[in-house]
C-alpha cells in the first residue's frame, strides 16, 4: 500500500473530525458575522498634470520617460498614505461628530466621548482645530490629547483604521489617481475621500511652492557667486594687461614674427654681399702692381677723403634705416647720399690718375664701387644682427605674458560656463515655479454605494480553512507517527519479509468461533481467509514435517491466537498438527485446553502420543508453568530426540514460544525449530530496545520465515488478496 493510501486511511478513520469540526466552525462563523454592519464604498479621483500638461504653458514642451512619470505617481500615492496626511482626515471626522447633531454622526460615539461634558467637547474641538491648522500630531504624553487619541481609536477614526479601508492607485496609464474608501456610513465614505483630496492638494501645493522658493533662493545666491567669480577673473586679466602693457598678444607675436623673418632674409643677403664684394675687390687688387698703386693713391688722396666722409654719412643713414624697420622716410636720404657717392667715384675715375702707360681706369672704378657696397653690406649686417637680438628679446618677453594671459582666459572661460549653467538653472527654476504641475480634484466623491455582503464568503471561507487545518493537523500526525500499521511498513523497517496480517477480532474471541464454519460474522470470515494465506506461505516455503516456533517482540501481541489459528488452518488441509505450549510464564494454551498432556512428562518419562495423530487432527502439549526454561527440563540430546520423534508422528508442530522479552527462553525453542514466525502488533513502534531483537531474528538466516502483523484494522478490504510482503 502506498503512502497516499495510508494517509487516506487515516483520513477515513478521522472522518467524523473532518466533518464536524468544519461544520461547527461554519455555524460559529454564521453567528459571528450575522451582526456585521453593511459596508458602503465611495470613490473620487485627482488629476495630477504629470501626463496631461496642457495647463502648464511653456513647461509642457518637455517629454518625460515612463519610469520617471511612474516614480512621481508612486511618490504622490505614498505621500497621500502617510500618517501625517491621514491625521488631518481623522481630526475632521471627529470635529464633524463634535459639531453635528447626534443623528448625523458618522459612527456611534465611544464611551469616552459620551462621558465628556460640553466644556470638554469645546476644548476637544479647539485642540483638534489647532492641530489641523498646524498639521501636528496628537501627543500621547499630554493627558487630554491622549484621551482624544483613545476616542479616535475607539471610533476607528485613527489613521491606521482609515488606511486599512483606503485604496489609492493610478488609474491605468492615465493622468488620474483614483481613491476608494469603505465605511459603515455612505456619507462618511464620501467625506473621507473629499477631505483627503482637499487637504492633500493644499499640503502638496504648499510643499511644492516651498521647494521652488528654496530652490530659487539657492540658485540666486549661487548665480551671484558665479558672477562675482567671473568678474574677479576678468578684472585680473585687465589689470595684468595694463601692468605689462599687453594689448593683443596674438597681433604682437605675428608682427614680431614678420620682422624677424624680414631681418633674417636681409641678414643672409648682407652676408652674401660682404663675401662676394670682398672676393671681387681682392681680385682687382691683384691686377695692379706696386707702382700703379702708389701713383693711384697719391693722385686720389683728396677724392678718397671725400668718398670716406660720404661713406660714413651713408653708413649712419643706413643704420637708421635698418633700426626704423626700413621706414620709407629714410629711403630718400639714403638714395641721395648713394647718388653723391656715385658721383664722387665717377670723378675719381675721370681723372688721369694712372700711369699713362697703364689703361686700368675701369678696374679702379669697379673697385671703388665694390668697396662702397661692401662697406654698406657690412654695416647693414651689424645693424641687422643688433635688431635681430632686440626682436628676440622682445619675443622672449611675450612668452610669460602669454602663459599668464592664457591662465586668466581659461579661468574666465570656466567661470563663464559655470555662470551660464547657473543662469540656465535659475531661469528654469523660475519658469517651473511659474507653471507648476498642480493637483486638482477631477471627480468629487458622492455618498458610497452599498457593497455586496461578504458574510457568505466569510462563512464559506471559515469552513474551508477549518477543513484545511484539520487536514494539515492529520498530515502532521501522520508524518510524525512512527507506528507500524501496514505490512509494507513492517517489511521496510525490519528488512525481513512479512507473511501476512490478521485483522482485529475484538475481545472475547474463542477458537471455537474460528472452527465454526457456519458463523456469518464478517470479521471471523476475514480472519479465516487471512490465516489461510499465512498458512499457504509457510506450507509453500517449508516442506513437511516442520517445526514452527511462534514468538513476538512484546508480550500480548497475539502470538497465542496466531498459533491456534495456524493449527486450525493446517488441520483443514488434512495435516497432523501438534501445538506445544512453550510459554512457561503464561501458558495461555494450557489454560484453554485443560486435560492435555504435559510437555514436562513427555520429556522426562517419554509418555505416549499426546492425543491423536489422525489426519486433520490437532494435538496439544501443555506445560505445568513456573519459572523454568526448556533446557532446565531436559538436556539437548533428549530434547532433540523427543522432537524428532514428534516430527515422525506429525506433519506440522507449532510452538507457542516466549516473547523475545525473555530472550534466552525464546532462543532455546528457536534452536530446535525449522522456521520462526515473529508476531508484531499493529500500531506499535519499533523502539531502540527492539533493534537488538530484530538483529537476532535477521541473524537466523533462512530459519526466519517472516513477520505476521496482528490487529490490523485498516486492511480489511485486502482480504483474499494477501501475498508475501518484502522490502521495497
Amino acid at each position: 500500500m502506498t503512502e497516499l493510501s495510508q494517509f487516506l486511511s487515516i483520513l477515513y478513520r478521522n472522518k467524523f473530525v473532518l466533518i464536524f469540526v468544519p461544520l461547527i466552525t461554519v455555524v460559529a462563523a454564521y453567528f459571528l458575522v450575522k451582526s456585521l454592519p453593511d459596508q458602503y464604498k465611495a470613490q473620487g479621483s485627482i488629476a495630477t498634470g504629470l501626463v496631461d500638461k496642457t495647463e502648464q504653458g511653456l513647461m509642457s514642451t518637455g517629454t518625460e520617460q515612463d519610469f520617471e512619470i511612474s516614480r512621481k505617481f508612486d511618490n504622490i500615492i505614498q505621500m497621500m498614505s502617510q500618517k501625517k496626511v491621514l491625521d488631518q482626515v481623522s481630526y475632521q471626522l471627529l470635529l464633524h461628530d463634535l459639531k453635528a447633531a447626534e443623528k448625523d454622526d458618522f459612527a456611534e460615539p465611544s464611551k469616552t466621548l459620551q462621558a465628556l461634558d460640553q466644556n470638554a467637547k469645546n476644548q476637544a474641538a479647539a485642540v483638534l482645530t489647532q492641530k489641523y491648522k498646524t498639521q501636528q500630531e496628537l501627543s500621547p504624553a499630554v493627558p487630554f490629547e491622549k484621551k482624544l487619541l483613545d476616542i479616535l481609536d475607539d471610533m476607528q477614526y485613527d489613521a491606521e483604521s482609515i488606511q486599512k479601508k483606503l485604496t489609492i492607485f493610478r488609474l491605468s496609464n492615465s493622468d488620474f489617481i483614483n481613491i476608494e474608501f469603505e465605511a459603515r456610513d455612505p456619507e462618511m465614505a464620501a467625506f473621507v475621500i473629499n477631505t483627503l483630496s482637499d487637504d492633500f492638494i493644499k499640503m502638496y501645493a504648499f510643499r511644492l511652492a516651498n521647494n521652488y522658493n528654496k530652490t530659487i533662493n539657492f540658485l540666486a545666491e549661487f548665480l551671484e557667486q558665479k558672477r562675482l567669480a567671473l568678474r574677479v577673473q576678468m578684472n585680473g586679466l585687465r589689470d595684468y594687461k595694463i601692468r605689462n602693457r599687453v594689448l593683443n598678444l596674438d597681433e604682437q607675436a605675428k608682427s614680431l614674427y614678420g620682422q624677424m623673418a624680414e631681418f633674417e632674409l636681409r641678414r643672409e643677403v648682407a652676408k652674401k654681399d660682404v663675401i662676394a664684394y670682398g672676393v671681387a675687390i681682392k681680385n682687382i687688387e691683384n691686377k695692379f702692381n706696386a707702382n700703379d698703386r702708389k701713383y693711384f693713391e697719391s693722385a686720389v688722396s683728396t677724392i678718397n677723403q671725400n668718398i670716406v666722409a660720404t661713406k660714413q654719412r651713408l653708413r649712419a643713414v643706413n643704420e637708421a634705416y635698418v633700426k626704423s624697420n626700413f621706414d620709407p622716410k629714410y629711403k630718400a636720404s639714403l638714395d641721395s647720399i648713394q647718388t653723391k657717392l656715385s658721383a664722387q667715384i665717377d670723378e675719381s675715375t675721370d681723372r688721369y690718375l694712372y700711369n699713362p702707360l697703364s689703361v686700368k681706369e675701369n678696374l679702379v672704378s669697379q673697385k671703388l664701387t665694390m668697396e662702397v657696397e661692401k662697406d654698406l653690406a657690412a654695416n647693414s649686417l651689424a645693424t641687422i644682427e643688433a635688431e635681430m637680438k632686440a626682436l628676440n628679446n622682445r619675443f622672449d618677453g611675450l612668452v610669460p605674458n602669454e602663459a599668464k594671459v592664457q591662465e586668466f582666459e581659461t579661468a574666465i572661460d570656466i567661470a563663464s560656463k559655470e555662470y551660464m549653467e547657473a543662469l540656465q538653472k535659475y531661469n528654469d527654476a523660475r519658469l517651473q515655479s511659474s507653471f507648476p504641475a498642480t493637483l486638482k480634484v477631477a471627480e468629487k466623491a458622492l455618498p458610497g454605494t452599498i457593497q455586496p455582503s461578504k458574510k457568505i464568503v466569510l462563512i464559506i471561507l471559515s469552513g474551508v480553512i477549518s477543513f484545511a487545518f484539520c487536514l494539515f493537523i492529520l498530515f502532521i500526525l501522520y508524518f510524525l507517527d512512527s507506528s507500524i500499521r501496514y505490512p509494507q511498513q513492517l517489511a521496510n523497517a525490519t528488512d525481513r519479509p512479512v507473511l501476512g496480517f490478521v485483522n482485529h477480532v475484538g475481545g472475547g474471541f474463542r477458537i471455537s468461533e474460528l472452527q465454526n464454519e457456519n458463523t456469518q460474522e464478517s470479521k471471523i470470515e476475514i480472519f479465516r481467509n487471512l490465516i489461510r494465506s499465512i498458512r499457504f506461505e509457510l506450507d509453500s516455503e517449508f516442506p513437511d514435517p516442520k517445526i514452527i516456533a511462534v514468538t513476538s517482540l512484546h508480550e500480548g501481541s497475539g502470538k497465542t491466537l496466531l498459533t491456534l489459528s495456524l493449527a486450525w488452518a493446517f488441520s483443514k488441509i488434512n495435516k497432523r498438527v501438534l501445538i506445544i505450549d512453550g510459554n512457561f510464564n503464561a501458558g495461555d494454551i494450557t489454560k484453554l485446553n485443560s486435560g492435555s498432556k504435559f510437555l514436562e512428562d513427555y520429556l522426562n518419562r517419554g509418555e505416549a502420543t499426546p492425543v491423536s495423530t489422525a489426519n486433520g487432527s490437532i494435538s496439544i502439549l501443555a506445560n505445568k508453568g513456573g519459572d523454568v526454561s526448556l533446557y532446565e527440563l531436559a538436556d539437548e540430546t533428549r530434547i532433540k530426540s523427543a522432537l524428532t520423534s514428534l516430527k515422525s508422528q506429525y506433519d506440522t508442530i507449532l510452538i507457542d514460544a516466549d516473547s523475545l522479552v525473555s530472550m534466552n527462553k525464546a532462543k532455546e525453542w528457536i534452536t530446535f525449530s525449522d522456521a520462526v514466525i515473529s508476531v508484531f502488533e499493529s500500531g506499535r513502534s519499533i523502539s531502540y530496545e527492539d533493534r537488538s531483537k530484530i538483529e537476532y531474528l535477521k541473524s537466523l538466516n533462512g530459519k526466519m520465515a517472516g513477520w505476521v502483523l496482528t490487529g490490523a484494522q485498516d486492511l480489511l478490504k485486502q482480504t483474499g488478496k494477501v501475498s508475501k510482503y518484502v522490502t521495497e
